[in-house]
């Protein structure tokens, strides 16, 4: 097997297909700045689209901030939520800023209410979907708002985020947008935290630039999912999304497979919409959510049937190649180690049962192929990423990087039997989490990110800010709520 098959069997045609996507996208974007098209003219700012089970409704064009709700599912989140209310409401009215605590054990209900945010609690753990959709309907947000942001409470919406992320509406096929996640780069944490989080940061760096930027493209766009850290969407299409189905253990697989296979539209994303949000830092609870994300995955799949679209197709390879190179990499140590046995163990090439499968190892791959297939490559991933985010000091975790990805294909090839075997109630347990720094600390750090995203707008032309305009989002007063609907949960008004 030649070097560079290893190379694409691992890292999958996929990465590839869609990075060519995503480079073309960013040279007609290039292109455009140098000769920008005439902007379109709407009537009245309002654009009619087809019916809909709510009846004929509009779209409004142009949406600001006042446009959209924010919505935070919470289960004893008291250690970061107060950090992630200052953060939005900063960018947004704070009457629109709305939190639900889920069965929460902990602070986390009356630190929303003490911060300002409109608040609910559930009586007992019902799940992330079955507070989200409990509070859509509770608070009344598809009446009331023509965008919802879908927030997580670890998240920090970063100054930028809705300039970036809004004008990705005005294109009327646009149902959702996806936000571009960071890692949470203010904490002092372990050697093995920092390996944990240094593997995310290279999944969000290279997975956000290279695939999810061509995945969103307008004619190519099939993204399998638009992540629930803080994701937005137009409400006028939530009524048409199942969003809590019995068995599924996350939502924002399945409410992305909705839209596109219940044909709502398409997705957005841009690299200017940043949140900064906290990942594991210790084995326990990194293997559990990456256990749940990959179960909550295939469990999706199972649900939604194929279709004859672009999102069935594209959905098909990615999951062939998930299938393959999780098997290459829990193959590549067992490979390494047959290969080098006989330079520890002298001799150990004429064992009874040994020798036979080192020779036929020995005949198909050597250390030279997974050097140019998987090392190097890996590597350049990492150096990228460190350059890319400014993270010197990533490159000191470049070695063990590989083991995480080990790792990781051994808990997605065991959730795939388990999505047909388990049962999810949807119920979760948050990861440990961490208070926030000092706020001159997290001044600095967000300077230093809003330098970085200036940077990769410049480069990635996101469109300008918005200009103030808009309409009232349903002819209603934002904070008219109707006590009736929230009988039997406690509630308050900032």
């Amino acid at each position: 097997m030649p070097w560079w098959s290893l190379a694409i069997l691992v890292f999958g045609v996929n990465f590839t297909f869609w990075g060519t996507v995503g480079l073309t996208r960013l040279m007609s974007r290039v292109v455009s700045r140098v000769h920008p098209p005439k902007p379109p003219v709407y009537p009245d700012n309002v654009v009619a689209i087809r019916d809909d089970p709510a009846g004929r409704r509009a779209r409004q064009i142009n949406l600001t901030v006042d446009d959209v709700a924010i919505l935070i599912p919470a289960h004893n989140e008291a250690a970061v939520i107060e950090d992630a209310l200052h953060a939005i409401m900063k960018l947004v009215p704070l009457k629109n800023v709305h939190v639900i605590s889920d069965g929460s054990t902990d602070d986390t209900f009356e630190i929303a209410l003490r911060v300002g945010a409109r608040a609910l609690k559930t009586r007992r753990n019902v799940g992330k979907a079955g507070a989200l959709k409990e509070a859509i309907h509770r608070f009344k947000l598809v009446e009331r708002f023509p965008v919802v942001m879908l927030l997580d409470a670890d998240t920090r919406v970063q100054p930028g985020y809705f300039d970036a992320a809004l004008p990705l509406f005005d294109s009327l096929d646009v149902v959702a947008v996806a936000g571009c996640v960071r890692v949470d780069g203010s904490r002092m944490l372990s050697p093995v935290g920092n390996l944990l989080v240094g593997h995310r940061m290279r999944i969000y760096v290279i997975g956000q630039r290279i695939v999810k930027f061509g995945q969103t493209s307008r004619r190519l766009n099939a993204t399998p999912i638009v992540p629930g850290f803080a994701s937005l969407y137009r409400t006028a299409v939530l009524p048409r999304i199942d969003m809590n189905p019995p068995g599924l253990a996350i939502e924002d697989f399945n409410m992305t497979f909705e839209v596109y296979q219940g044909g709502l539209g398409k997705v957005g994303f841009t690299l200017g919409a940043v949140a900064v949000t906290q990942d594991p830092d210790n084995f326990h609870d990194y293997i559990k959510q990456t256990k749940r994300w990959a179960l909550g995955f295939w469990q999706t799949v199972r649900r939604h049937p194929p279709r004859l679209n672009l999102f069935t197709a594209m959905l098909t390879l990615t999951l062939i190649e998930v299938v393959t190179s999780c098997l290459l990499l829990l193959l590549v140590p067992g490979v390494l180690l047959i290969l080098v046995m006989p330079d520890l163990v002298g001799g150990a090439g004429t064992w009874p049962v040994f020798g036979p499968v080192y020779a036929f190892v020995a005949a198909h791959m050597n250390l030279s192929r997974i050097l140019y297939g998987f090392g190097i490559p890996d590597l350049a991933m990492t150096v990228m990423v460190a350059a890319i985010e400014r993270r010197p000091r990533l490159l000191l975790a470049a070695p063990f990087l590989p083991l995480v990805r080990v790792l990781d294909a051994a808990i997605g090839l065991y959730a795939i039997p388990q999505a047909w075997l388990a049962k999810s109630n949807g119920r979760w347990t948050s990861p440990a989490r961490h208070e926030a720094p000092a706020a001159g600390q997290h001044r600095k750090i967000e300077e230093e990110q809003a330098a970085a995203a200036a940077i990769e707008a410049a480069a990635f032309g996101f469109a300008p800010p918005l200009a103030p305009a808009g309409l009232d989002p349903a002819g209603l007063d934002p904070a008219g709520l109707d006590p009736a609907s929230l009988e039997g949960e406690q509630h308050a008004s900032g």
